[in-house]
Order: C-alpha cells, then sequence, then structure tokens
C-alpha cells in the first residue's frame, strides 16, 4: 500500500510539472521543502540589513531574490551574496543565516568618485572605475570628469594629473583619455593641453610653472603643446594670430633714410 501511494503521488507529481500546475503552486506558495521548513519555524520574519547608503531596503532585498516564499534553511547565502555583486553600486556583500528565523545582509557600497562621459552619455563612476548609474541631476557635477574609452579605467592616472597641477587644478573642466594612450585637458575657459604619453605628471608640473610665472592660460590661444619634453607649442585664436602677424610685418619692413 505505501509503494502504492508513492507510486500514484509520483505520477500526479509528475502529471503536475507536465502540466504547469506545480509551477503555478511555486510561484503562489514556494517551493514545497521551504514550506516544510516555515512549518517548523524557519521562515525568514526579519531581514536586519547594514551597510546601504543609497539602496534602500525593497531594492536591496528585490536584488537578492528574498522574499515571503523563502525559507532560511534552504536559502542559498552564496547565490544571495553572487547576485548583490552584480548590483553596480555595491562593492562587497556578506549574507548570514542567524537560526531559526533572521538573515543579516551586510553591503559596502561604491561612493561616487567621478564622471564618465562615453558616446555622449555621462556616466557616475566609483573610484575602481565601475559605472555606478547614469547622471540624472546636477548632484554630482563637482567630481572630476572624464571622457573618452577606457578613462574610467585610467581614473588614477588622471586624479595624479590633477594632484601634480596644483593650485591649478581648478582651472581644468574636464580631463580626455585620446586613443587610449594619453590625456588632454580641457581648461574652464577652453584651452586645451596636449600631455605626453609618457611622464604626463612632469608636464602637468610644467604648466602649472607656466601659469605661475607667465599666467599662459590667461593668453588669447587656443591649445599647449606639451608632448614634446623641454618645448611647448602654443596655438593662438585668429584674432591673436592675426595681430602677430601684422607685428612681425611691421618688424620686417625695412626703415627709411641714407644707407
Amino acid at each position: 500500500m505505501m509503494l502504492t501511494l508513492i507510486l500514484l503521488a509520483g505520477a500526479g507529481l509528475y502529471g503536475a510539472i507536465r502540466g504547469g500546475e506545480y509551477q503555478v503552486f511555486v510561484d503562489a506558495y514556494g517551493n514545497p521543502l521551504d514550506l516544510a521548513a516555515k512549518t517548523l519555524g524557519f521562515g525568514i520574519k526579519a531581514v536586519t540589513i547594514a551597510g546601504q547608503r543609497e539602496l534602500g531596503e525593497p531594492e536591496i532585498l528585490a536584488a537578492a531574490g528574498i522574499g515571503p516564499r523563502n525559507s532560511l534553511v534552504f536559502l542559498d547565502v552564496a547565490e544571495i551574496r553572487a547576485r548583490l555583486k552584480r548590483v553596480p553600486l555595491i562593492k562587497e556583500a556578506s549574507v548570514a543565516k542567524l537560526y531559526p528565523d533572521r538573515l543579516l545582509i551586510e553591503i559596502e557600497e561604491r561612493e561616487p568618485y567621478a564622471l564618465w562621459q562615453r558616446n555622449g552619455q555621462v556616466q557616475i563612476i566609483a573610484a575602481d572605475g565601475m559605472p555606478i548609474d547614469s547622471m540624472h541631476d546636477a548632484r554630482f557635477a563637482g567630481l572630476p570628469f572624464v571622457a573618452g574609452d577606457g578613462a574610467n579605467e585610467k581614473l588614477g592616472d588622471y586624479i595624479a594629473i590633477l594632484a601634480a597641477l596644483g593650485d591649478l587644478r581648478g582651472r581644468i573642466r574636464a580631463g580626455m583619455f585620446v586613443s587610449q594612450r594619453r590625456w588632454s585637458l580641457k581648461a574652464w575657459n577652453g584651452v586645451e593641453i596636449l600631455l605626453p604619453e609618457k611622464d604626463p605628471l612632469a608636464a602637468a608640473a610644467v604648466l602649472a610653472g607656466l601659469q605661475r610665472d607667465f599666467h599662459v592660460l590667461d593668453k588669447d590661444i587656443l591649445s599647449l603643446d606639451l608632448r614634446q619634453s623641454g618645448r611647448v607649442v602654443a596655438r593662438l585664436s585668429e584674432e591673436a594670430a592675426g595681430v602677430r602677424a601684422a607685428l612681425l610685418a611691421h618688424k620686417a619692413k625695412p626703415k627709411g633714410g641714407q644707407t
């Protein structure tokens, strides 16, 4: 009789699975094993979350896939941790069961560190270059700004360049990573500064000295090329170039009088 009952139950379960009724039941009430565990007092009555700042509790629980159908016994903490770490804002996560009915989730969020523009889209990124979210408002407008493919992965290099500029740092609007090889800086007044691929920190220190001694960024120029060691090439604006050409032409004219 027992074997007959097991056979009938198995046949019924097989038919329910094939017909889809079993999945409907699981979606509505949970896995039978979870149901049995909850009946024995191993449901999840409380979830304690620590470490969150930007993320809310509903977002974290949804990302973890934890709901009223789960039981503590059959909860896969490794899978939940992996799910949480797939959230861009979460850098690290740990999950612990506290029997009989509590769950502890601790997370470490990535902090907004810089802005990264690529293909016309601006994203907020963490210190490790991981994109966190799209730029929606001006809340993070004061963060360092980089642009170009791979610029997020070289963010540390750009921050070091800004540090080498000293007081001139506030004059720089953005850093552009060119051909994934070198940096160009864009000043707030529109002047572009081309830095070398090798030793850009030394070039940044030269720029800081030129600004301190000659106020070079306040001149009527379009760009400064510092890619050649010991040499600075300035590209003048059309107006400044015209004035310079006229001055040179005036100096080149021969003076009248006896020879």
